[in-house]
């Protein structure tokens, strides 16, 4: 059987190009995975459509990362490390307590806003009581840092007098997190039932900004309210 020479020059790129960059082909790997378990679930994804969508076979996928749960967890991983390096870049360390604390929720709520997957994987997880996210090393050792800049923020303003004392780091971090998480988790079902549209930009804009006030409001000091 003859095989065009079109088609066997494209399928060598391919393979130059699996081998030249085992790096970016796991990457893209992981990020078709993402879409895939955070639209399925972890037991309605399929390795085979994952394949088909990738630059990569279901035998690669297997080599890199053992079989399908291996695969979630790396995915998992990769929804964590992404928001913790977006966290990483905000170089807020210079500003006053309020303006990095102002900066922290926008940029949590605009991530949440800007990437359902993390949010669907994380609620999937949840689903499993957080079995899978238990097996990583990765995400536990990531998370610390997004106490450590809340702590960090939150121990300046106590030594500007900005923010009120008696506060759990850990407990902002759940705070924020609930608000913005709850704008994408409950973005559909909650339109529907009450007929607005709170997707829409002007909604959006309208709860990112709320979302910031209470928390503020929530840290700030009584006699320092007048000031946000």
């Amino acid at each position: 059987m003859n095989i065009p020479v079109s088609s066997s020059r494209s399928k060598a790129r391919d393979g130059a190009t699996r081998v030249q960059d085992p790096e970016g082909t796991r990457q893209n790997i992981i990020e078709v995975a993402a879409q895939e378990f955070a639209l399925n679930g972890l037991s309605g994804a399929r390795i085979d459509e994952i394949a088909a969508k990738t630059r990569s076979s279901k035998r690669m996928i297997y080599y890199y990362f053992g079989n399908k749960e291996g695969l979630y967890v790396s995915a998992l991983e990769n929804a964590y490390r992404q928001v913790r390096d977006g966290e990483a870049k905000l170089d807020i360390d210079g500003l006053p307590p309020l303006d990095a604390l102002r900066r922290l929720v926008e940029f949590t709520f605009d991530h949440h806003h800007q990437h359902e997957e993390f949010i669907r994987m994380v609620m999937i997880e949840n689903i499993h009581h957080a079995e899978f996210l238990a097996r990583s090393d990765v995400i536990a050792d990531l998370n610390v840092t997004a106490i450590g800049h809340i702590e960090a923020i939150y121990a300046k303003g106590l030594a500007e007098v900005v923010f009120r004392p008696g506060l759990d780091p850990l407990e902002i971090h759940w705070q924020i997190s609930a608000l913005c998480f709850f704008n994408v988790s409950n973005r559909a079902t909650f339109s529907k039932i009450f007929g607005k549209d709170v997707g829409s930009p002007a909604y959006q804009e309208s709860l990112r900004r709320q979302t910031v006030e209470m928390v503020l409001r929530f840290v700030v000091r009584a006699e320092k309210l007048a000031e946000l």
